[in-house]
């Protein structure tokens, strides 16, 4: 077959995968799981079932008739037993009946994974990783994997990886479509040391580029920092991990050490990540004199929750179960006393939108960039008991004056596109960022 049936095959299957998409979101490769979309915080391993009744009227929520469904199954594997041509693997069916099952949820954040796959997410995500060193995004519509940063000095960058890649195959599989964190963790992801070959369509005429990248072990760079001109501090956050909260709350108190007087927070392109880390950031730069200490709020659909406060120094959550807990951020109660300026585009998702709405929501700072993902809705990570899982999104989360910016994303109060040329380099300089600047200017 010639390169251009291959492209007509993908794109072919773009289309295809555009119907039968699983799943999409924002990861870094190898780190990110699907579980940290909005925070390991408030997963629940305690797997509830409940019956949604229905009186049977159309367009009504019924409950599943699974004696009629359970019956209908035993008639088809009566006629594959006695007519399909092929052996059975038995365990990879029954896998395709859970998948399909949460697959009809029309859900693409609701996955189902068998033991293996389950497995593989729930692997260490310390910080270090043996990888690639670069920054993914799914389009949950098409399925199709891109690019959206690679870090500097990274066997990615070596290999010559740029933004905007689409990932096509790796190790020759057709990845468009698949489980974004399952390509990451059993396709990218490796032994230290080994290569994976990984072809990229590339430019508007999708141009076929081999890469063969090497896996190293990489340490993510949670928090970056330096004072720029002006005593102007900038901080870039590139997800929010467990070790983030503590290194952005280190890198405020250098930087107040130097004098800063204005500060860029840049969660540009950050994916998301563990909610308690967004709220212990938003309470180390937020006042407690508004809002109640409001930080951010859950709710499933029967309107049950949790509140994230932060009130005389502490961080504390209330549900409405019941249960209540609190702890200290700091020693003391520290917020943040100068100007503010957050930068997003459309890859800021779900943690990122939790940090940057609660700052317009309490007027702490100005945002500047694109509009963001739209990612607010919470996901609960369930085992099964069986070595098995579940991934089910069970709420949405609201900004503190109770926005649900999911799929609207949050709009920046200055709104300034990334140079066109910027975009397709695999680092830009701040010197050269025109979004950086415009927030420089917009605080000025």
């Amino acid at each position: 077959m010639d390169n251009r049936e291959e492209k007509n095959k993908f794109w072919k299957g773009v289309l295809v995968g555009a119907l039968v998409m699983a799943f999409a979101g924002l990861i870094i490769v190898g780190v990110s799981s699907g579980i940290f979309l909005i925070g390991r915080a408030v997963i629940d391993n305690r797997a509830q079932v409940e019956q949604v009744q229905g009186d049977g009227k159309d367009g009504e929520n019924k409950e599943l008739n699974l004696e009629f469904i359970s019956s209908k199954m035993k008639y088809i594997q009566g006629i594959i037993d006695q007519y399909f041509l092929f052996d059975e693997d038995t365990e990879k069916v029954e896998d395709g009946i859970y998948t399909g099952l949460m697959y009809g949820l029309d859900d693409p954040y609701s996955v189902y994974y068998n033991a293996e796959q389950y497995q593989s997410l729930m692997e260490s995500t310390s910080g270090e990783y043996c990888g690639i060193g670069v920054m993914v995004q799914q389009n949950r519509t098409t399925g199709i994997i891109t690019a959206i940063k690679v870090f500097a000095n990274s066997p990615a960058f070596e290999a010559g990886m740029l933004p905007g890649d689409i990932l096509y195959q790796v190790d020759g599989e057709a990845v468009t479509g698949k489980d974004l964190d399952l390509v990451v963790k059993e396709n990218i992801r490796g032994e230290e040391g080994t290569y994976v070959d990984i072809t990229v369509l590339r430019g508007e005429n999708a141009e076929e580029t081999p890469l063969h990248v090497e896996r190293r072990s990489i340490e993510v760079p949670t928090v970056e920092y330096q004072m720029l001109e002006n005593q102007v501090g900038y901080i870039y956050v590139t997800q929010f991990d467990e070790v983030t909260a503590k290194q952005f709350e280190d890198a405020i108190d250098d930087l107040e050490d130097q004098g800063m007087e204005k500060l860029v927070i840049d969660l540009r392109n950050n994916p998301g990540g563990v909610l308690d880390t967004a709220v212990e950031m938003l309470a180390y730069v937020l006042p407690e004199d508004k809002l109640d200490g409001m930080l951010v709020y859950t709710a499933d659909k029967n309107g049950e929750g949790d509140r994230y406060f932060c009130k005389d120094g502490k961080i504390q959550r209330e549900s409405d179960d019941g249960s209540r807990d609190s702890r200290y951020p700091k020693e003391d109660d520290h917020e943040l006393d100068v100007p503010l300026a957050v930068l997003v585009n459309g890859n800021s998702a779900s943690a990122s939108e939790v940090f940057t709405g609660a700052v317009m929501d309490y007027d702490a700072g100005i945002v500047v960039g694109t509009t963001t993902f739209g990612k607010g809705i919470v996901q609960n990570l369930i085992p099964l008991g069986d070595g098995t899982a579940i991934k089910l999104t069970t709420a949405h989360y609201y900004t503190p004056n109770g926005f649900d910016l999911h799929g609207k994303g949050l709009e920046p109060d200055v709104v300034v596109e990334m140079d066109e040329e910027l975009q397709k380099k695999a680092v830009v300089e701040l010197s050269e960022d025109n979004q950086l600047q415009a927030a420089i200017e917009a605080m000025n």
